[in-house]
């Protein structure tokens, strides 16, 4: 893959970072009963950590801070030569709810091709994982215009 594919899958990784709801560092000192079942499931059993080899063609990697909330976030994706997503691996140092998203995202997103990852929005993450709105507002500020409409960049 060219050094163009490399800066593509680069771009796309960071772009699913995007997605995936944020909240406040100060929320990890929530009780647990106040995070829902799924979050919890997610954070006590997280999916897919790790890294992939950086090095690789094929893999793309993208890293997003929250400078408001304190959390940090790297997502890679690994393509296939037909463009599907055939593997993703995050870290994320955060709160639970961040660390759920990151897991639910990296299940998501494998076996789709890049293009129909990124029509994942981060609502669709909150919802599937029962988060309020409220927890929303991290993820809103590190987004382009397209957040009001909860689209991913």
């Amino acid at each position: 893959m060219a050094a163009a594919g490399a800066g593509r899958l680069r771009r796309a990784a960071s772009a699913l970072l995007l997605r995936s709801p944020r909240l406040p560092a100060r929320e990890l000192s929530a009780p647990a009963r106040l995070y829902h079942k799924k979050v919890v499931d997610h954070y006590e059993n997280p999916r897919n950590v790790g890294s992939l080899d950086k090095t690789s063609k094929n893999v793309g990697t993208g890293l997003v801070g929250a400078p408001a909330c304190g959390d940090v976030m790297k997502l890679q994706i690994q393509v296939d030569e037909k463009g599907k997503i055939v593997d993703a691996r995050f870290k994320t140092f955060g709160c639970g709810s961040a660390i759920a998203s990151s897991s639910l995202a990296t299940e998501w997103v494998k076996g789709k091709t890049v293009e129909e990852a990124l029509t994942i929005k981060n609502t669709d993450i909150a919802k599937e994982l029962c988060l309020p709105p409220v927890k929303l507002h991290c993820s809103s500020k590190s987004l382009p215009a397209a957040s009001a409409s909860g689209a991913w960049p």
